[in-house]
């Protein structure tokens, strides 16, 4: 019996081993990927995080990922629901012209030609204004104060005189004359032609006279308030219209030299930049602004929708130099980092693989290809900066890395 405990005893203690080494060989295969090599990991938002080991990032918090770091393959490959969801489209390169410009800091302004100071035409009493504050919109003859004048009533009763003399005495000229300069007087006291004729209906004056809107705008400046006396030229409000815009731009001395009046230049506003416009510059101030070394130009943009505002930011582009025969990109196609800059082809379908290249002349939306590629090759020029995060992702390197120019 002793003998039996003996031996079973002797047997686990001879097993022990064999089974540590076999838990070893366990664990240092569940380290490894399927071909055997080290298995890695990363943050799938900080790719810079790598262990060989699960956890989880120690800047954000979320669960590392498997990765293979070892990869040899270049490539990604994606499926058409990957690519659709990356927004990667594609463009073949060719020879073009390639045209550089240089940025001017500008601003959205008034236009004074579509504003309108509206001021009395008489002196008397605000009796009511129909427009309270600055903002509201007024379109053409729309009512916008009316006002007790005295003066005005005189007018009145002067042109009913003039006016029932010439029917009693319809062939005496002198009559005619004073009737139609009656007739005048009313008008340049801002009577409308609708108003005379009503007063010629009903033969009785009205001391209370309502004047309205020049034209259609914005109500920019309201100057007075309800019953203020008012003289004959007060100001009473001011009246923007913003169908049309300025644009003023800053420029040096020594660049004024490259611009000249009636040239186009090319505006673009931020947030609209789907949406340039084409500006032919007006005017250029033959003097530096005060307090500055700065010479100002001007032009005019149309604004017919009323979507941008005076006092927005707007960007100038002047045309600084061209060159034909280029190969060029959009900006947004060329991704650059400490290892240079490179761009991703489409070599087969699906297929995506990074080309380092050698830039040139930039411009705000495009940049010229000196060296790397040739006419022909298949450039994506959207979704290029997720192609470099997944490559990062799935192969734990730089695109870049090894290769030279």
């Amino acid at each position: 019996m002793e003998r039996k405990e003996f031996i079973r005893q002797f047997a686990i203690v001879m097993l022990v081993p064999f089974l540590f080494a076999a838990a070893c060989s366990n664990e240092d295969k569940n380290q490894k990927g399927a071909d055997g090599k080290t298995q890695t990991y990363t943050c799938s938002m900080h790719p810079q995080i790598v262990q060989d080991k699960p956890g989880t990032c120690p800047i954000c918090g979320m669960d590392l990922v498997p990765f293979e770091k070892n990869a040899a393959e270049t490539a990604l490959n994606l499926d058409e629901n990957q690519r659709a969801l990356a927004n990667i489209t594609t463009m073949t390169l060719g020879l073009n012209g390639f045209r550089t410009f240089k940025q001017l800091n500008g601003r959205l302004v008034v236009n004074p030609e579509s504003t309108e100071y509206i001021s009395s035409r008489v002196a008397g009493r605000l009796e009511r204004l129909y427009i309270r504050q600055t903002g509201e919109q007024v379109s053409r003859n729309q009512p916008l104060y009316k006002i007790y004048s005295e003066q005005l009533s005189a007018l009145q009763q002067e042109y009913l005189l003039a006016m029932a003399q010439a029917a009693q005495f319809p062939s005496d000229e002198t009559f005619m004359r004073l009737l139609k300069s009656s007739r005048q007087k009313l008008s340049l006291y801002g009577q409308s032609e609708s108003q005379i004729r009503q007063l010629q209906a009903g033969k009785k004056t009205d001391p209370y006279i309502t004047f309205t809107s020049p034209g259609n705008g914005t109500i920019a400046e309201l100057s007075v308030t309800e019953g203020q006396y008012v003289s004959e030229g007060s100001p009473i409000m001011r009246l923007e219209g913003y169908r049309s815009l300025w644009v003023e731009a800053d420029i040096y001395p020594s660049e004024a030299g490259s611009i000249k009046e009636g040239q186009n230049l090319k505006v673009v506003i931020p947030g609209w930049e789907d949406q340039p416009q084409l500006m032919p510059v007006k005017f250029i101030n033959p003097e530096l602004n005060s307090g500055s070394q700065v010479i100002r130009l001007r032009g005019n943009i149309p604004n017919p929708n009323h979507q941008w505002q005076p006092g927005l930011q707007a960007n100038v582009f002047v045309p600084a130099g061209s060159k034909g025969n280029t190969m060029s990109l959009p900006v947004d196609a060329v991704i650059r980092d400490g290892k240079g800059a490179h761009v991703w082809i489409e070599t087969a379908k699906g297929k995506f693989e990074p080309k380092m290249v050698k830039t040139g002349m930039e411009s705000f939306d495009a940049v010229e290809i000196k060296e790397g590629l040739k006419a022909g090759d298949q450039v994506v020029i959207t979704g290029a900066y997720l192609l470099y995060s997944e490559y990062i992702l799935k192969k734990g390197k730089n695109p870049m890395a090894g290769m030279k120019m």
